[in-house]
């Protein structure tokens, strides 16, 4: 078959490559995507980010209507949980945004090839084409973004059934009397939330003394006491050395980390969700002399491979696996690929955790301050003291900025409640460029509103909050 020639070919459809491709297309660059899925969009956006937050956002729903409502004057009959309807809704959303970015796919003109694309040399990559075949594409520049894989956890077998990543927790059958969730970072609690306001006994076992880890340890603190009061249990420094499978439910083995003695647990679902790792398997790396480093492809500062013309973005380079890191990194490759410059302040993106309340974080901790030797000030301010907070019924939580003891540089902001993934942001732009304290404090902010919060913490951190 004969070959097409082409600028940059892009293997993998999630945020990091997709983006990539669009980029690079947008600069006038030949562009090929290659991706297994018969759907773009990667686990973000067919089994991760966005179904997690469509159940995210119904199963809040569910659970106001059932216990909060009453509390704002609206009075409700019985409420019933449809789960089947539930998951409807989160495939339709899935379906309409994958659906999205098949049409930016058209519109750029980039094209698409359904298949599993490994490098076959420098300059050309080799689809096994998914309806039978092989298909060579020759290339300038060839762009990594295969992104990461669940992993894994000895002696824990994961069928999808009793024992489930959560791509299984994603579309259980029903609401599990008992689910175990191995893991207390972002996505077992996203996911135990959403079962627990369904309906189920949640238990979360966590292998280190502390929920989210690396996160704020405040936060993480903070954030462990009120999903404990919703009514997760908790099993910190414990380990999981087994998973037993009946007919009905699933018998874990869990010890104290610290040795002790060890404890059987049954639960009827089994979510196994201790991180992700980089999928680099099949891709030819070895042919043109890419060696892995701790499982994750290296890169130089222009995000290129020791292989010339062949670059990697996203999860299988390391760093924070976020999708909205991968899309950065996707769209300035494609610009430095044109001839253009490209930079990324990995201090500035900011995490987000999902749950109700949220946890969202920008820069460093406190604890990577303290350890680095640097001084700084401390602003804090309460959602309680915030009069829409209180309006919504939204006053758990708090807003803590960190900024230069000397220069008032925002080194970190740190927020946990209501709607902090999208409070973070005006902290995130701020530190884009360079800004202090002073500056988010001296920027007038709309009353009455959330975003207040953030004014007075930043207020605070000079000592000058008005408001409490």
């Amino acid at each position: 078959m004969a070959e097409t020639q082409y600028d940059v070919v892009v293997i993998g459809g999630g945020p990091g490559g997709y983006v990539a491709a669009i980029r690079a297309a947008q600069l006038g660059l030949k562009t090929a995507i290659v991706e297994k899925r018969e759907t773009l969009g990667g686990t973000c956006l067919n089994v991760g980010c966005i179904p997690s937050k469509a159940l995210l956002h119904s199963s809040h729903l569910f659970e106001a209507a059932g216990h909060e409502f009453a509390g704002q004057g609206i009075k409700t009959s019985k409420v019933e949980l449809d789960l089947k309807a539930m998951l409807s809704h989160k495939d339709a959303v899935v379906a309409d945004t994958v659906k999205g970015v098949d049409f930016l796919m058209k519109k750029n003109k980039i094209d698409r090839i359904v298949g599993a694309g490994a490098i076959s040399k420098a300059g050309e990559v080799t689809v096994k084409v998914a309806k039978g075949g092989d298909q060579k594409l020759a290339t300038k520049n060839i762009i990594i973004a295969t992104g990461s894989d669940v992993a894994s956890l000895s002696g824990v077998e994961i069928d999808e059934k009793q024992i489930v990543s959560s791509t299984g927790a994603l579309a259980l059958p029903k609401v599990p009397k008992h689910l175990a969730v191995i893991g207390a970072g972002v996505i077992g609690l996203e996911l135990g939330s959403v079962w627990r306001r369904l309906g189920a006994e949640v238990t979360v076992i966590e292998y280190l003394d502390h929920v989210l880890p690396g996160m704020d340890a405040e936060i993480s603190k903070h954030m462990q006491r009120i999903l404990k009061k919703q009514g997760m249990t908790f099993k910190l420094s414990s380990k999981v050395t087994g998973a037993k499978t009946g007919k009905n439910d699933v018998t874990l083995d869990v010890e104290p980390v610290a040795g002790g003695d060890a404890e059987k647990i049954k639960a009827d679902v089994v979510l196994v969700a201790v991180g992700r790792r980089p999928y680099t398997e099949g891709l030819g790396l070895d042919k043109v002399g890419i060696t892995l480093e701790k499982g994750f492809i290296p890169v130089n500062d222009h995000w290129e491979t020791k292989a010339k013309g062949i670059y990697a973005v996203g999860d299988v380079i390391g760093g924070a696996m976020l999708a909205h890191k991968a899309e950065d990194e996707g769209s300035v490759v494609a610009e430095i690929i044109a001839g253009q410059s490209g930079h990324i302040d990995y201090d500035a993106i900011p995490a987000i955790v999902y749950t109700f309340p949220e946890a969202a974080g920008v820069g460093k901790t406190e604890e990577q301050l303290k350890k680095a030797g640097v001084a700084y000030n401390v602003g804090k301010y309460p959602f309680s003291a915030n009069a829409r907070a209180r309006a919504m019924d939204a006053t758990e939580g708090f807003v803590k900025v960190l900024a230069d003891k000397e220069t008032d540089r925002i080194l970190g902001v740190h927020i946990i409640g209501a709607q902090a993934g999208d409070l973070i942001q005006e902290c995130v732009v701020a530190m884009e460029f360079g800004g202090a304290a002073e500056d988010i404090a001296r920027t007038c902010h709309g009353h009455p509103g959330l975003s207040e919060i953030v004014k007075e913490a930043a207020l605070a951190a000079n000592g000058r909050a008005l408001h409490i």
